[in-house]
């Protein structure tokens, strides 16, 4: 992988971290198709860059993380939730890794999912019109339980995590606003324990070079979030989430073509 392999590649990270598109889909499509090699160094990397994704929600949550309205009762209370929520991710994280990193390797499986997601996501808006959750703070620990089981579902390439744990919030009674930022704090533990671990396994595989490549790949992706959560909460009060549903089906349908062609592979 080269210095402008990394930088297009954690572009697309930031872009599609926090939009219900699938990051993941996108990284490995857009590898695919810059022909980059899918060695053991490719893979850390893509989970690897995520930090930076994760550190531009801390920073623009800052004051939720480190100093919220209700002081130190309150962060107890946001943090534990956080953890709550965090944990059907991380069991099935850890008994399923191998049957997950399969996953990861099929062009296939992230343009059915890129489409049966957006076709999801067309009647999203029509099924959840009555929100009763407005803030945070009344989100319950049930809620974000059963939030993180929904978020388990984008351990498959392509359904995207956003889009899942957003789903899960909106069908746990959250408007559109405080379930999209409820899947900005949960990523920040799962993406922290999955970058982790990936990190721990594949530790060796980074070295002197591949580093700075590393170290590139997190700052591009940190910025281009900042960005990315800004436009995406903004857009998100006004519209629904219609235009992401045909961008997926779009998207899976020209994947699909392409495998078929021969251009792409499986």
């Amino acid at each position: 992988m080269g210095l402008l392999e990394a930088i297009l590649i954690a572009i697309v990270e930031g872009l599609t971290e926090f939009l219900p598109i699938s990051s993941t889909g996108h990284m490995i499509i857009t590898g695919k198709l810059l022909s980059v090699p899918d060695d053991e160094f490719t893979k850390l990397f893509t989970v690897g860059i995520q930090l930076g994704a994760i550190l531009a929600v801390v920073v623009l949550y800052w004051k939720k993380f480190f100093f919220p309205p209700g002081g130190n009762t309150h962060r107890i209370r946001f943090y534990s939730k956080l953890l709550v929520a965090v944990i059907p991710a991380l069991a099935i994280g850890f008994f399923a890794a191998d049957a997950i990193d399969a996953l990861l390797e099929s062009s296939m499986t992230v343009a059915i999912s890129l489409i049966v997601g957006g076709i999801v996501l067309l009647f999203i808006d029509s099924l959840f019109k009555t929100p009763q959750i407005h803030q945070e703070e009344e989100i319950t620990y049930k809620s974000a339980f059963w939030i993180g089981l929904w978020q388990c579902m984008a351990m498959i390439p392509g359904v995207s995590r956003s889009a899942s744990s957003i789903i899960g919030g909106m069908q746990q009674k959250l408007d559109r606003k405080i379930a999209a930022e409820f899947s900005f704090f949960l990523a920040v533990p799962t993406m922290t324990a999955a970058t982790g671990y990936k990190l721990w396994k594949s530790a060796s595989v980074i070295n002197s070079t591949n580093i700075q490549l590393f170290a590139i790949g997190n700052l591009v992706a940190f910025v281009v979030a900042i960005i990315a959560i800004k436009f995406f909460i903004g857009f998100l009060q006004h519209n629904g989430f219609k235009l992401f549903a045909y961008y997926r089906i779009i998207i899976g349908t020209v994947l699909l073509a392409l495998i078929q062609s021969g251009t792409l592979s499986r």
